[in-house]
């Protein structure tokens, strides 16, 4: 007897593993991710209780994870939303860049009071991040470019562009990658505390009308029907064109206004690093989030809790500052074979080899 793997496409996915896969996914994470830990004789429980739990109690610590779920639930929506129309936006990072550097320029020169100067950094952010975000939509509707690659390499355009800039005519006055401090003017007021600046009302906002879009507009419609069935789309009159460019539209102003909101409500001046890799995480935020709206928010808050008290557990429980970046990557590993068993079934057999006495073969 020989045991024989079978994959089979399956018709349909079942309701338990389409809704049960992300909280697999991320408990399969941090269980793998506890191996390391206990390499190093640090107790998981212990870390992932202060990470998950004491953290987020605190005043501080929810604020937080709030500040930093905001840019996270934007790229989130900027990977979420081509997703829902089979296209993938690995740009997020690039249109969010772009949307700081733009924003960034104008806090800098433009001088207007907050009310006029801060909604006019934050509009122009996302025209930026959505026309640069147009790019790998248009290049895939006209000339069936394939969006992912175009996406990437227009995401490694756009940061080194903001280096060169950081180096040369943005350069502030300390001689650093960075330029000068934003007026107060162009800085986002705090609430309760220094980190938790007026922008998280944003996340409520931008909630509620992409869940109206996807769900209750005629755009919403068309895009989950050419994500679900692009030729039945084509045939019932749909313009595949428009909606490739739309979603592509969308995510980079999202994108874009992600980045200007980091740099005016967190950091208060642009520099390289002030993105951790918001963009990239937010591909695992749209797997694990790809139900629905409520579930990328879901999964944001999950990022933002694990990359805000990643330097919390750093100091308390001497962990590894990079055990946040081996959880998002078991995740996005896990999610990748999550996507596999919803599209297949995996079965085992038991064959007799060709070697088995009882079908006659030789020894």
């Amino acid at each position: 007897m020989s045991p024989e793997l079978t994959v089979e496409n399956r018709e349909e996915v079942p309701q338990w593993l389409s809704y049960g896969a992300p909280v697999g996914t991320i408990l399969a994470a941090l269980l793998v991710a506890s191996v390391p830990l206990l390499w190093l004789n640090i107790n998981p429980i212990s870390v992932y209780w202060e990470l998950f739990i004491i953290q987020p109690s605190t005043v501080s610590g929810f604020a937080d994870v709030l500040t930093t779920a905001l840019p996270l639930f934007f790229a989130g929506l900027a990977v979420y939303i081509p997703l829902k129309a089979g296209l993938w936006n690995i740009g997020a990072e690039g249109q969010l860049f772009v949307g700081a550097v733009v924003g960034t320029t104008i806090a800098l020169y433009v001088d207007l009071s907050a009310l006029l100067l801060v909604p006019l950094m934050v509009v122009a952010a996302g025209i930026a991040g959505a026309l640069y975000g147009a790019i790998p939509g248009y290049l895939r509707a006209e000339h069936g470019v394939n969006e992912i690659i175009s996406s990437l390499m227009l995401t490694f355009t756009a940061t080194t562009f903001t280096g060169y800039l950081l180096r040369g005519p943005l350069q502030g006055s300390g001689g650093q990658s960075a330029t000068d401090r934003l007026p107060d003017a162009a800085q986002l007021p705090s609430l309760l505390t220094p980190r938790l600046h007026v922008g998280v009302v944003l996340i409520v906002v931008v909630a509620i009308v992409s869940y109206i879009l996807l769900n209750h507009t005629r755009l919403g419609y068309e895009i989950v029907f050419i994500g679900s069935n692009p030729a039945a789309a084509t045939q019932a009159g749909i313009s595949t064109y428009k909606v490739y460019i739309t979603v592509f539209v969308l995510g980079g102003l999202l994108a874009g206004v992600a980045g200007i909101v980091e740099v005016a409500g967190v950091h208060g001046r642009l520099f390289e690093d002030f993105s951790p890799g918001y963009g990239f995480t937010a591909v695992a935020i749209a797997l694990l989030g790809r139900n629905g709206v409520g579930q990328v928010l879901l999964a944001a808050l999950f990022f933002g809790v694990l990359t805000a008290g990643g330097t919390t557990i750093a100091v308390t429980q001497n962990v590894p500052s990079a055990l946040v970046d081996v959880i998002v990557a078991l995740t996005i590993l896990f999610l990748l074979t999550a996507e596999f068993l919803k599209d297949h079934r995996i079965g085992l057999t038991w064959g007799r080899s060709e070697a088995d006495p009882q079908t006659g073969g030789s020894q």
